[in-house]
Parts: C-alpha cells; sequence; structure tokens
C-alpha cells in the first residue's frame, strides 16, 4: 500500500484525465492540463514510482463475452484462523469468473465480483469454489442488474 503523497493540482488534474481515458496520450495529456509532454511524462513517472498510479487496466464487457450476469457474494468466517483465512484470501481471487475481492470490516468479512454465464453457473460457483473452505460458514448472494462506473471520485484539490 502506497503512503500518503503530496499532491498538488497538476497531478490531480492529471489524474482526472487518465481517469476519462488511460489511453490518452501525453500529447492530449499536455493540452487538457496545460503542461508541456515532457512534464507529464515526468510526473506520470512520479506517480507511478510513488504508488499512486498502480496501473492501466483492460477494461472488457463480460456480455460481449457471453458471460452476461454478475453478482456480488458476501462471505462471513466461521472462525478468524490465520491459516485458513490465508489459504482462503490467496485462492479466491483467482476462482474463475472473480473480477474483484473485497475484504472488510462488518458483519461480512469478504465480498466476491463476479462474472457467470447464467444463474446455475453462480450457485455452481458458490458450491464448487466456497463451501470447500472450512473457514467460510456463511455466504450471500446479490445479482446485479446494471453496473455504472463512477468518474468523480478523484478529488479537484487535496
Amino acid at each position: 500500500m502506497s503512503q500518503n503523497v503530496s499532491l498538488d493540482g497538476t497531478d490531480l488534474r492529471l489524474l482526472q484525465e487518465l481517469n476519462a481515458d488511460a489511453r490518452a496520450s501525453g500529447a492530449v495529456l499536455a493540452a487538457a492540463v496545460g503542461i508541456s509532454e515532457s512534464t507529464v511524462s515526468l510526473r506520470l513517472k512520479r506517480l507511478r514510482s510513488l504508488g499512486v498510479i498502480r496501473g492501466f487496466h483492460l477494461d472488457v464487457d463480460p456480455t460481449a463475452l457471453g458471460v452476461g450476469l454478475q453478482a456480488l457474494i458476501s462471505i462471513r468466517l466461521a472462525k478468524h484462523d490465520r491459516t485458513e483465512i490465508d489459504a482462503f484470501t490467496a485462492a479466491a481471487p483467482k476462482f474463475p469468473g472473480v473480477v474483484r475481492m473485497y475484504h472488510m470490516a462488518g458483519a461480512d468479512d469478504y465480498l466476491l465480483h463476479i462474472v457467470a454465464t447464467d444463474t446455475a453457473a453462480v450457485q455452481s460457483f458458490v458450491l464448487e469454489y466456497l463451501t470447500r473452505y472450512p473457514a467460510v460458514a456463511h455466504t450471500r448472494t446479490n445479482l446485479i442488474y446494471r453496473v455504472e462506473d463512477g468518474s468523480a471520485w478523484i478529488p479537484d484539490q487535496l
């Protein structure tokens, strides 16, 4: 996890522009932010080295690939045995269909975002991958009707 770093308005503008289009060229970013391309390059290198920018990722529409169902599965652990938790934490992100895993505080311990072809595939996922872990006491599945990405989470200033 990266440390709390000091960012100025230019850094925040670069992040906002990249959030809108992570494939924007240096020239486009320079024009949008009002700095030179070489400054864009230096700032992006700094933001990556500080861990502010963790990477650039492909965003694939699961429906286009025939996996049109998405679900959030809440997982509550039976006991908090370190060995069992570590085994589950290492394995779960690699289960087929897992988009993202969250470790949380509250009534549930984990939240898995998965994609599947249909409800039978979701049921199979729960039975095949989650119930085999002794640490898993309870699951609750919520189907996702629609996903909308947020775009305003990067502040204008810090």
